[in-house]
């Protein structure tokens, strides 16, 4: 990957998460797939604005989202890349030990979760596991210099 495409992914993955109503959806998520229905519940948010932050989300290579029937549903995808993994991982962590962010997950277990739904081996949460780096000298240096 050249300098540029690295830092340009980088930037969009940073803008990703420097968004309250983004980092929100990612919280909702940070077990499971969610329906995007969930979403507007919870958050008390429009469908279209929820719909733009999911679509960004995406853009950044984040999250994935599958049909089923006429509900979209969204789940979190590990990056690729060793350092945005990690640094996604610990903002999960981070939004997970927050007061709001704790409510706002019950509120999500509480609206979306009212009928029982068995969790078979298939459709068990995977943990989330960093990628090895596969990060060249001069990547890194200008990771670095980057993140001066």
């Amino acid at each position: 990957m050249s300098g540029d495409n690295f830092l340009k992914e980088m930037e969009t993955f940073f803008l990703a998460l420097a968004d309250k109503t983004r980092l929100r959806i990612l919280n909702l998520m940070r077990e499971s797939e969610v329906c995007v229905c969930f979403f507007t519940e919870v958050l008390g948010e429009s469908q279209p604005k929820i719909s733009r932050h999911l679509a960004y989300l995406r853009g950044a290579g984040i999250v994935s989202a599958r049909r089923e029937g006429k509900w979209m549903h969204y789940k979190i995808e590990m990056p690729e890349n060793f350092y945005n993994a990690k640094i996604l991982l610990d903002t999960l962590e981070g939004l997970k030990s927050k007061e709001s962010m704790r409510e706002d997950y019950e509120k999500l277990v509480s609206v979306c979760c009212a009928v029982e739904i068995p969790v078979t081996i298939a459709r068990a949460p995977k943990p989330y596991t960093l990628p090895e780096p596969n990060v060249s000298y001069q990547q890194k240096e200008e990771l670095d210099t980057f993140l001066l």
